[in-house]
């Protein structure tokens, strides 16, 4: 079971006009704390997400194309300080009535990874847009994040080989091996 995003932004597709409607939303300092705890970052301190929502030929499903935007805090994975990192995240989805996507996944014969384009559902023919600019958020995500220059240097191997971390731990394995005594 997911959890239900802080940021709830609904609108119905029969409040979308035919000619389309554009819409930005902007996440409170509330919103900010509570998906920055969801997602393990130290700080969300802008987050705002704009929307082109069209029907097209009038259907009853809703196209919803824009971006995500976001500056959030995290901790660099090589030296631990503190980083600031962006999100620019583009989104393209199309929402489909609950009735005509269910009809539409019996007839997909497609295996998991080549359904990468399968329209999503309305929940009451209601599209939640602030799940939607949250989920694209956590998309943009960098899982190991750097401050801008450091780089990672594995250590160089010991010269020689019996001078490693577990050298000891080598040396003592046969000491109470029965079968080295016989």
């Amino acid at each position: 079971m997911t959890r239900p995003s802080p940021w709830s932004v609904r609108i119905g597709i029969d409040q979308v006009p035919d000619a389309g409607r554009q819409m930005v939303i902007e996440a409170d300092a509330e919103i900010r704390q509570a998906l920055a705890e969801q997602a393990g970052l130290t700080d969300i301190s802008r987050l705002s997400a704009t929307f082109t929502l069209t029907r097209p030929q009038g259907e009853k499903k809703l196209r919803v194309t824009g971006r995500v935007k976001a500056s959030i805090g995290q901790v660099c994975v090589v030296t631990l300080e503190p980083v600031t990192n962006e999100i620019d995240e583009p989104i393209d989805l199309v929402f489909l009535p609950e009735a005509r996507a269910a009809a539409l996944d019996r007839t997909l014969d497609l295996p998991v990874a080549d359904n990468d384009d399968i329209p999503e559902t309305t929940q009451n023919g209601m599209v939640d847009l602030g799940a939607v600019a949250t989920e694209f958020l956590l998309l943009g995500i960098d899982p190991y994040p750097r401050k801008p220059g450091v780089v990672f240097e594995t250590p160089a191997a010991p010269a020689d080989p019996d001078e490693h971390p577990f050298a000891a731990l080598a040396a003592l394995k046969g000491r109470n091996d029965p079968e080295r005594d016989h």
